[in-house]
């Protein structure tokens, strides 16, 4: 899958989540749908895109719902 899509998907979840006035119940939601709704090509791809470091242009809030949950948004191989 192209790593734009992926991106512009990840921050449309991280848009709708960063209402939340809790940052840290905005970041579990975020990490929640990517992991229910992601299949794991697409976990596998934007894990690959964020170590990959550079602007990625992720908002701050998917980036840190990926570091946070890494474990649990890595598939299992």
């Amino acid at each position: 899958m192209d790593g734009k899509k992926l991106v512009k998907m990840a921050n449309q979840i991280g848009g709708f989540f960063a209402a939340e006035p809790d940052p840290k119940v905005a970041v579990e939601n975020i990490a929640s749908h990517l992991k229910r709704f992601w299949e794991p090509r697409m976990r596998r791809e934007i894990l690959a895109m964020l170590d990959a470091g550079g602007d990625h242009g992720m908002l701050p809030l998917v980036v840190q719902a990926l570091q946070q949950n890494r474990q649990s948004l890595e598939p299992v191989a």
